[in-house]
């Protein structure tokens, strides 16, 4: 994307479904609900959709939601490269959109996976040809877990850091959800209680992995001219990038703390025009606490193997003196499967006004980071009004 298109679009409509467990409605209804919930909010309607991008487990997701919905689309999008996915479509939609492919982009995402019991993330078994099927599944591999506790243990060898920086970031996700009325865990957590919790893959201990949730998302994209005429406040897309590694299994990856985060960063506040000291708003994707501090070393927010210091004393939770992921994020708010989608719809809350008691004063603009798979993509965008 190259700068010219920066604010070319915005985002008009955002939504969640109703979210934490959900029993009785599947992934696509969840979808659906939000789907009219986002369009309800933008002042839009399903007649006004012409472009529908979704992800589910279903394979053919973007079809699968425009028939539920009644949509008879001009342009469709399915691709799923993991979290990510739905930050990747804003970018995809702003191509679609100013090739004149679509005018009206509908972007949504569900899962069940705590109603069903799974975290599974495909309806296919696993080709024992595969990669993964002959080197990875036959040894027991834990994933994605598995990969981010050899992440965190390689940067507590590399750089000292240390299980309480990890707790640090739980306990800070968990502060922000105790203002969130929609939050799936709100009860007070220290970091003696992230200690304290069970190991799920050494060196990462229960409270340092997202939480499994039922929810739903939607996001309604158009033209910056079109934007300007609806229901809400526009909230533009500044800046965009992505970038890709690999497939699921990191084979070729010759150090796991060297990913291409840093990239798509400068990338993004390049073609934003901005800098790191103008972001008023950071919502980071929070699989695991190991990933927060990783990304906030990449993303430039402090240098590689200082995570542990800038997160230490509060500083990322309510009051400190640099708050993120205020919804609660994926280890207390929700995380059904994939989350990206709802660090989005964060984004856009605050940059609104329309987060109440965890709102960010004069919230002008939001940088959203989100990897897919392990270290196989990045996107970071920029958001602003």
């Amino acid at each position: 994307m190259t700068k010219h298109l920066s604010g070319s679009v915005a985002i008009v409509g955002a939504a969640e479904s109703d979210l934490g467990k959900v029993p009785g409605l599947s992934a696509l209804e969840l979808q659906g609900q939000a789907a009219q919930r986002a369009l309800r909010d933008a002042g839009l309607t399903l007649r006004d959709v012409d472009g529908v991008f979704a992800h589910t487990d279903d394979r053919f997701s973007g079809l699968q939601v425009a028939e539920y919905l009644g949509v008879r689309p001009r342009y469709v999008d399915s691709t799923n490269v993991g979290g990510m996915s739905n930050v990747l479509h804003i970018r995809h939609a702003m191509a679609a959109i100013q090739a004149g492919m679509c005018d009206v982009a509908l972007i949504t995402y569900g899962s069940t996976q705590l109603s069903d019991g799974s975290r599974k993330l495909g309806v296919t078994a696993e080709d024992a040809r595969s990669p993964r099927g002959q080197f990875i599944t036959p040894y027991g591999q834990l994933s994605p877990i598995g990969y981010y506790a050899m992440v965190a243990r390689l940067h507590m060898h590399r750089y000292g850091t240390t299980p309480q920086a990890l707790a640090e970031v739980a306990v800070a996700a968990r502060q922000w959800a105790m203002l969130n009325p929609k939050a799936y865990k709100r009860d007070p957590l220290t970091i003696d209680d992230v200690l304290a919790s069970a190991y799920i893959a050494e060196p990462l201990r229960q409270r340092d992995c997202c939480l499994v949730t039922d929810a739903g998302g939607a996001l309604v994209v158009t033209a910056a001219g079109r934007a300007r005429d609806l229901a809400r406040p526009p909230v533009y897309v500044r800046g965009i990038a992505e970038a890709f590694s690999h497939h699921y299994t990191p084979f070729n990856t010759s150090d796991w703390l060297d990913t291409r985060v840093a990239e798509t960063a400068e990338q993004a506040l390049a073609m934003a025009g901005v800098s790191r000291d103008d972001i008023d708003v950071v919502q980071i994707y929070d699989h695991f606490t190991i990933g927060v501090i990783q990304s906030l070393e990449e993303l430039g927010f402090c240098k590689r193997g200082e995570g542990k210091d800038f997160v230490a004393g509060g500083r990322l939770a309510p009051g400190g003196a640099f708050p993120i992921n205020t919804s609660g994020g994926g280890l207390s708010y929700n995380h059904p499967g994939m989350f990206g989608m709802l660090l989005v719809i964060e984004a856009v809350k605050q940059l609104r006004g329309e987060c109440c008691e965890r709102q960010l004063p004069d919230a002008r603009l939001a940088l959203v980071h989100a990897p897919g798979l392990v270290f196989s993509a990045n996107t970071t965008m920029i958001l602003g009004v």
